[in-house]
């Protein structure tokens, strides 16, 4: 991967994930995928490698983003979905030719057709997104508690009260933003 570009943040939904690839949108955002071969670099680690991506496919990626950011985050708060966001998914979703296949450890996979194109890839992330924002997984859609970030994020966890979109980046910085607090509180607390 392009040292000068900042790491992916890397989840186990894919859709979310992929709405990851800009995060800090209410701080100083970060754009994980500034380049048609960031998105390349981006789809081949999470198994749908493309050989190639333009411009213009850049900008499809984006858009899909920023309608799976929306419809999810109208979910998690249980608003109506945006209609243009809605229209966008199903729009990326329909346009792909991509198969599911069964591994032989009993995984779903996405098998891209020989000569796949980005469309194929942002079809499979589109259709994972439809899975999640209309219920059809076991987990809920939530916001992460950052005020910073506020991205999307799928909570499986037992208790579906998860926090914080990724606990090693957000829910960290909470903790130590909330530890420095208390120490400038009771400064003696550290002797």
């Amino acid at each position: 991967m392009h040292a000068a570009f900042p790491d992916f943040r890397l989840g186990k939904v894919l859709a979310t994930s992929f709405t990851g690839t800009l995060s800090e949108r209410y701080g100083d955002a970060v754009e994980r995928i500034p380049t048609p071969q960031r998105l390349v670099d981006w789809l081949t680690v999470n198994g749908l490698a493309v050989d190639s991506c333009s411009t213009a496919q850049l900008g499809l990626a984006r858009e899909l983003r920023e309608s799976i950011h929306a419809a999810a985050t109208a979910a998690a708060i249980q608003d109506a979905l945006p209609a243009s966001a809605v229209h966008v998914i199903n729009d990326r979703s329909a346009q792909g030719r991509a198969a599911a296949i069964l591994t032989p450890e009993g995984k779903r996979q996405w098998r891209l057709s020989p000569a796949s194109c980005v469309e194929d890839a942002l079809s499979v992330i589109a259709a994972d997104a439809i899975s999640i924002i209309a219920g059809e997984r076991d987990g809920k859609l939530a916001l992460c508690a950052s005020p910073t970030c506020q991205a999307a994020f799928f909570d499986t966890s037992r208790s579906r009260t998860r926090k914080w979109c990724d606990m090693n980046t957000c829910g960290n910085r909470q903790k130590k933003a909330r530890f420095h607090a208390n120490q400038r509180k009771n400064p003696r607390s550290t002797e």
